[in-house]
C-alpha cells in the first residue's frame, strides 16, 4: 500500500514539475530585454525597466494570491497563472513596440507571481515535510531547464533559419506558449487532494508575519537571492560585450553559461540537502556568490569573467529553497500567507535592476556587480541566522 502510494506520488508530481517548467519563462525577460535594447536603441537604464516590472508586480500579487488560495485552491490558482503566462507570451508576436513588450512583461509578471505563490504550497500537498527543501530544489532545477534555454533558442532564431519567419529571436514567445498549453491541459486533468484551506486572513494580519524576526530574515534573503539572479540574467551579456568586445549573439552565452550551473546546482542541491542540513549547504552556496562577486569585479580575462559567472549561477541555484523552506516550516499553521509573503520578496527583482541600470550608465558594469555584491553580503549575514537542524 505505501509502495503504491508513492509511485501514485511521483505520478502526480510530473505534471507539477512541468508547472515548474513553465515557471522558467519569466527567465526569458534577461535575453530579451538585451534583444529589445538593440532592436529600439534603448538606455541600459530603459532597457532594465523591462525586469525590473517583470518582478514589480510581485509586490501587489503576492499577498492577495495567498489570500485567493484559501478561496478556490491551490491547483486553481496555479492553472490560472499559466493561462495568464501563455497570453504574456503571445503579445510579443503582435508588434515589436516598447510599450507592447512592456504590457506583455507586465503580464509575465504577473503570471509568475500568481504561480509563484501557489506552485510551491502545492508540492507541500504531495511530499512529505522533511522533503520539502530537496523537493522545490528539483522543482527549481526544472525551472532551470527552461530558464537557461530561453537565450540558445533566441540566438537559433537571430543567427540561423527562423529569421526568414520574420519571427527572429522571437521565435522563443510561440514555443514556450506552446508548452505553456501542454502544463494547463496535464495538470488540468490530474487530480490532486489538497489540504483544508487556511483561516481567511486578512492583509494586515498577512502582513503582520513579517513581524516575526525569522520570516523577515528569510523575506529579505529572497529579496537578494532574485535580485542576484536577475541581475546577473540580465547584466552578463553586458560585461562580456564591455570587457571582452563581443557582440550581443556572442554574449548571449554568459545568460546560458549562468543558467546551466544553477541548473546543476539545482540537481545537485536537490540530493545535497537529503544529507546536508539547509544551513552548512546555504555557507558554502553563499560563499560560492562572493568569490563570483570578487571575479565579476575584478576580471578581465574571458576565463575569470566564466568562472564567476559559473559560480554565481551553482551558489545562488538554492538559496530560494532554502529561504522559502525555513519560512514554510517555521511556521506551518500560515502556510498560504507566508507563501504570498515570501514571493512577494521577489520584488528584489525589481529594486537591484533598476539600481544596477542606474549605476552601470555611472561606471558601467562594475557598478552593476557592486549592487549585486550588497545583496551577497546580507545573504552572508543570513546562513548564520538559519535554524540548525
Amino acid at each position: 500500500m505505501t509502495t503504491d502510494k508513492s509511485q501514485m506520488s511521483k505520478l502526480v508530481l510530473l505534471p507539477v514539475l512541468l508547472a515548474f517548467f513553465t515557471m522558467g519563462f519569466v527567465d526569458l525577460v534577461g535575453i530579451a530585454s538585451n534583444y529589445v535594447q538593440k532592436d529600439l536603441g534603448l538606455t541600459h537604464a530603459q532597457a532594465n525597466i523591462m525586469p525590473s516590472l517583470v518582478f514589480f508586480w510581485f509586490l501587489l500579487f503576492s499577498v492577495p494570491t495567498g489570500m485567493l488560495m484559501n478561496k478556490i485552491g491551490r491547483k486553481k490558482t496555479v492553472l490560472l497563472s499559466i493561462i495568464v503566462t501563455v497570453l504574456s507570451l503571445v503579445l510579443p508576436l503582435f508588434g515589436e513596440s516598447y510599450a507592447l513588450m512592456l504590457i506583455a512583461f507586465s503580464l509575465l509578471g504577473i503570471g509568475n507571481a500568481l504561480m509563484q505563490t501557489s506552485l510551491n504550497p502545492l508540492v507541500s500537498n504531495i511530499v512529505t515535510g522533511d522533503k520539502l527543501a530537496s523537493t522545490l530544489t528539483f522543482g527549481q532545477f526544472v525551472k532551470a531547464i527552461a530558464s537557461f534555454s530561453a537565450p540558445y533558442i533566441a540566438m537559433w532564431g537571430a543567427t540561423q533559419v527562423l529569421p526568414s519567419f520574420g519571427l527572429g529571436w522571437k521565435v522563443l514567445f510561440p514555443i514556450y506558449a506552446l508548452i505553456g498549453i501542454l502544463a494547463i491541459l496535464a495538470l488540468g486533468f490530474t487530480h490532486i487532494d489538497e489540504a483544508p484551506a487556511d483561516k481567511a486572513a486578512s492583509f494586515k494580519e498577512a502582513f503582520a508575519l513579517l513581524g516575526k524576526p525569522y520570516i523577515l530574515l528569510c523575506f529579505l534573503g529572497i529579496m537578494c537571492h532574485v535580485g542576484i539572479d536577475v541581475g546577473t540574467n540580465t547584466t552578463a551579456p553586458k560585461i562580456l560585450m564591455e570587457r571582452l568586445s563581443l557582440s550581443l549573439d556572442e554574449a548571449a552565452f554568459a545568460t546560458s553559461l549562468y543558467f546551466i550551473f544553477r541548473t546543476i546546482g539545482c540537481f545537485s542541491g536537490s540530493f545535497i540537502l537529503r544529507y546536508l542540513s539547509a544551513r552548512s549547504f546555504a555557507v558554502i552556496s553563499v560563499c560560492m556568490i562572493v568569490a563570483s562577486m570578487i571575479c565579476l569585479w575584478f576580471g578581465t580575462a574571458a576565463w575569470a569573467l566564466y568562472i564567476g559567472i559559473a559560480l554565481v549561477g551553482f551558489g545562488n541555484s538554492n538559496i530560494f529553497s532554502i529561504c522559502f523552506s525555513q519560512a514554510l516550516l517555521y511556521d506551518p499553521d500560515h502556510q498560504n500567507e507566508i507563501s504570498g509573503l515570501m514571493i512577494m520578496g521577489l520584488f528584489g527583482g525589481t529594486i537591484f535592476p533598476l539600481a544596477m541600470g542606474l549605476m552601470s550608465d555611472v561606471m558601467g558594469s562594475a557598478g552593476a556587480v557592486l549592487v549585486m555584491a550588497i545583496g551577497a553580503a546580507y545573504l552572508l549575514f543570513y546562513c548564520f541566522k538559519i535554524k540548525k537542524s
